[in-house]
């Protein structure tokens, strides 16, 4: 048995790989990275101090899944402006013209992206000067003349530093102003789903708020009362989402997804700032300055002090590691320690290093205690082990094939191909933190207190089939006066299969009282370390 006042071997050959900042160093450098509040956001539903301020730039959730309908194909998912009520007119809900949308991938896992997906948006109108409408008639088209407002964007792909548009000035797809004035969304939708080159697709456009969640869990867990659970409160929101679908060969490290199949994914948010002109000079630099960022869903929300989120928004992946504060609250982390103080659950012992596996190594044999080979980048082939670093990011290994039958706890329900080996729409996100926090990964077994989670275990409306799988946008108001019975969202089955057909997500299989969770694919095994 380890000494307890020791560090696991995992934990000091992590501190070995960081640049440790004392206190003093790290408070000085967090000082110069946070920007203004004018410029300075945050991502997942406001989870940061600064967010309010900019909902453009704020980055609600991440998604990355092989395609179940085309499997040699990783579709990435990301969502932005948070709580979209629909008829939220008369302006809606746009792309910012100054800000610049990314998906970023690291297939070496040195915490730099490989490859980054950009898009640039800009605005219009038919007619500013005589009309106050966003669209003055019923809109079928992305090209009808009744659609006053509208968007383009150029979709630039940068891999190996070299940058290519791919897209250039094709529309997106406008916000959903109400059943009267798009009673077809579904046809503008396809509309404004594009083919790339060399494979593959994309969409951007408004669409279905697909987190699900009773989200008063930040009421002091519902307030201690396990009885209040159950709302999803996302439930009839809408969001502005960019959903990429391409070939893992132009994803994985040398182009080989059999030999290299790991990638991390997360996106940023980046707002032009300042312009740098020499008056000699006729080229003109605008810089860009980072200011929202998501991998893992959570990890600024739950993870990370409040001191340090609008910092760790600025940060490169790379960084991760530099920012200690940080890295200890992976290992010691905040909400266990919550959990125990409300509800008497125990907090698992620390280092967590288990947490430190599925936030910033990936899991693998050799990475800490959870004994599966799954998503580290050391798993690839090709990789340079003596680059990786630890690192947040949103891990996918690519090889493990779609689940027929998709359970909402993935890999905690034995289901591999779900979170946190990537994130499908339907990964009931909430519930699988909540046990990963306790312990359910190392050990296998889910915590029994725990075990409902926020009740709250799919979304309000199904999924689609086919790409871009969101559900469609809602046209009815969230708020309906204190009168209304429910808030369940009015959008029917059949308006959603109008673009492809429905998949529903299921329940977790049953889960063994003891032992350890077999995991059904490759021979992974989910099991408690030896201890030493």
């Amino acid at each position: 048995m380890k000494d307890s006042q020791s560090k696991p071997r995992s934990r000091r050959v992590l501190d070995r790989s960081l640049l440790v900042l004392g206190t003093t160093t790290l408070a000085a450098g967090l000082g110069a990275m946070t920007l203004a509040p004018g410029l300075s956001a945050a991502s997942s539903h406001r989870e940061a101090p600064l967010i309010a301020g900019d909902p453009r730039a704020d980055n609600t959730d991440v998604y990355a899944f092989t395609s179940p309908d085309k499997s040699d194909t990783v579709t990435m998912v990301a969502n932005w402006i948070p709580m979209e009520e629909p008829n939220g007119g008369p302006n809606f809900y746009a792309f910012g013209d100054d800000l610049r949308y990314n998906i970023k991938i690291d297939n070496t896992g040195d915490g730099v992206a490989d490859v980054t997906y950009s898009w640039r948006f800009r605005s219009s109108y038919r007619d500013d000067a005589n009309q106050f409408l966003y669209n003055t008639g019923q809109v079928t088209s992305l090209n009808d003349p009744d659609l006053n407002f509208r968007q383009v964007y150029d979709l630039v792909v940068t891999t190996g530093g070299k940058s290519r548009t791919v897209l250039r000035g094709v529309p997106a797809a406008p916000s959903r102003t109400g059943q009267a004035s798009m009673p077809d969304y579904a046809a503008l939708r396809k509309q404004a789903t594009f083919g790339l080159p060399g494979g593959g697709k994309t969409y951007a456009g408004q669409a279905e708020d697909p987190f699900f969640a009773d989200l008063r869990v930040f009421d002091l867990l519902y307030g201690g009362d396990l009885s209040e659970r159950g709302q999803d409160t996302l439930a009839g929101y809408n969001v502005n989402t960019i959903a990429i679908q391409v070939p893992k060969k132009q994803l994985a490290l040398r182009g080989n997804s059999s030999r290299n199949p790991v990638i991390g994914v997360w996106s940023t948010t980046e707002r032009a700032g300042v312009t740098v002109n020499d008056s000699r000079d006729a080229k003109v630099d605008k810089q860009w300055k980072q200011v929202s960022r998501l991998g893992n869903p959570l990890v600024n929300e739950v993870v990370v002090p409040l001191k340090f989120k609008d910092a760790f928004n600025t940060l490169n992946p790379s960084q991760d590691r530099t920012v200690q504060p940080v890295v200890d609250k992976v290992y010691d982390p905040i909400l266990p320690k919550l959990i125990q103080q409300v509800y008497g659950v125990p907090a698992p012992k620390t280092p967590r290093n288990d947490l430190a596996e599925i936030y910033l190594t990936g899991i693998c044999k050799v990475c800490g205690p959870i004994k599966a080979d799954l998503n580290a980048h050391r798993l690839n082939k090709d990789a340079a082990l003596r680059k990786i670093v630890p690192a947040e990011e949103l891990r996918l290994n690519m090889a493990v094939p779609p689940t027929a039958k998709p359970q909402r706890l993935g890999v905690l329900a034995g289901d591999l191909a779900g979170f946190p080996n990537g994130r499908r729409l339907a990964d009931d996100v909430i519930d699988i933190s909540l046990q990963a926090v306790e312990g359910a990964a190392q050990t296998g077994v889910l915590v029994p207190a725990l075990a409902d989670g926020d009740k709250v275990d799919t979304n309000e409306v199904p999924f689609g089939a086919s790409f871009p799988y969101v559900a469609l946008p809602h046209t009815k108001n969230v708020n309906r006066g204190p009168g209304a019975t429910g808030r369940s969202a009015e959008q029917t089955a059949t308006e959603n299969t109008a673009a492809s057909t429905a998949i529903q997500p299921t329940q977790a299989a049953a889960l063994a009282g003891a032992g350890a969770l077999l995991l059904g694919v490759g021979g992974f095994r989910l099991r408690r370390r030896k201890e030493s």
